[in-house]
């Protein structure tokens, strides 16, 4: 279980404010399942909120300390029904997309001068996958598809 200080965790407090519960610890309680949920969503977002139904005050301070043992969790605020657990995020490296055309992609364009006698201008430019460069180093949108006219009248 992880150690936090006063200040970060008064400061993780003010920041979980405005989130609302990503999993719902129900009647069956703290199932494997939910225990994989709760742990994808500490991977991906680092501060959740758990609701957790069940009057009993004892049975969610047991599930508060076991989440936070198993998933080494930081425990930063029980309210009621609500549970604030802190766990920094994993970073994960997305592998890109082999398929040509989609997302963007990093170009270089190297322009001549004008006069010719200068250093051409070189630049890094994010370009769409529906955009190209042309010869001249501009960038232009693909046209959108044409339609008939017949179809749109019908």
């Amino acid at each position: 279980m992880q150690k936090l200080t006063p200040v970060e965790r008064s400061a993780l407090r003010a920041e979980a404010h405005g989130l609302k519960p990503v999993v719902i610890i129900g009647e069956a309680g703290l199932t494997p399942a939910v225990m994989k949920e709760i742990a994808a969503s500490l991977d991906s977002h680092g501060l959740i909120k758990v609701r957790v139904f069940g009057d009993d005050r004892e049975a969610r301070v047991t599930i508060y300390d076991t989440i936070c043992e198993e998933l080494d969790a930081a425990p930063v605020q029980h309210i009621g029904k609500l549970l604030v657990l802190y766990r920094p995020k994993v970073e994960t490296v997305k592998e890109r997309s082999s398929k040509a055309g989609k997302g963007m992609r990093e170009v270089t364009i190297v322009k001549a001068s004008a006069s010719g006698t200068k250093r051409p201008s070189v630049t890094k430019v994010m370009i769409k996958g529906n955009e190209r460069v042309t010869a001249g180093g501009n960038i232009k949108r693909a046209k959108p598809r044409q339609t008939s006219s017949k179809k749109s009248l019908g």
